[in-house]
């Protein structure tokens, strides 16, 4: 059987609890369990570097950094991102399911908002680092909306309602 591909992003900062989420046994048996058998981290700045090699039964590969990454997007058949609004976008503009996973040790940021608001709407799922098992377990991709690019109102209309605008 063929294998899908994974792209884990924590964007351009550390996001240790989410690689760590992904890497725990228990949550690679259920990924290998739905059919994905390699793992591309972008792990940013962060401490935590996953092992490169074989765990699980599946491939793990990482690097920090690069001046993109709409390769690695284009590749995978999931991303697992960091919930900000940059990531989600390009995720859902390459048309790929999505579970973006909040950062909640981060304060005043608005991810819980942006996640849940994206997952409301069908875009995606959202979840903790500590949920993630459960969310990955209990996801079915093809219950997802198709994200159209070209078209971010509800977005827009969103960003609006949390986001003060001063003059």
């Amino acid at each position: 059987m063929e294998g899908k591909t994974i792209f884990v992003t924590v964007g351009t900062t550390r996001f240790d609890a989410l690689v760590r989420a992904v890497v725990e046994e228990d949550t690679l048996a259920i990924l290998r369990e739905k059919g994905y058998n390699k793992i591309t981290f972008q792990i940013g700045q962060g401490e935590f570097v996953p092992p490169n090699g074989e765990l699980q039964g599946i491939t793990l590969t990482h690097f920090r950094l690069k001046p993109s990454i709409a390769q690695d997007f284009a590749k995978a058949d999931l991303v697992i991102s960091h919930a900000g609004a940059g990531s989600c976008l390009e995720a859902l503009g390459a048309g790929k399911p999505l579970v973006a996973v909040v950062n909640d040790a981060l304060m005043d940021n608005h991810q819980s908002e942006l996640a849940e608001q994206l997952a409301d709407i069908g875009f995606c799922f959202f979840c903790y680092p500590y949920t993630l098992q459960e969310k990955v377990a209990s996801m079915d991709i093809t219950q997802l909306r198709p994200y159209v690019p070209g078209q971010p109102s509800h977005l827009a209309q969103y960003l609006a309602s949390v986001i003060k605008v001063t003059s």
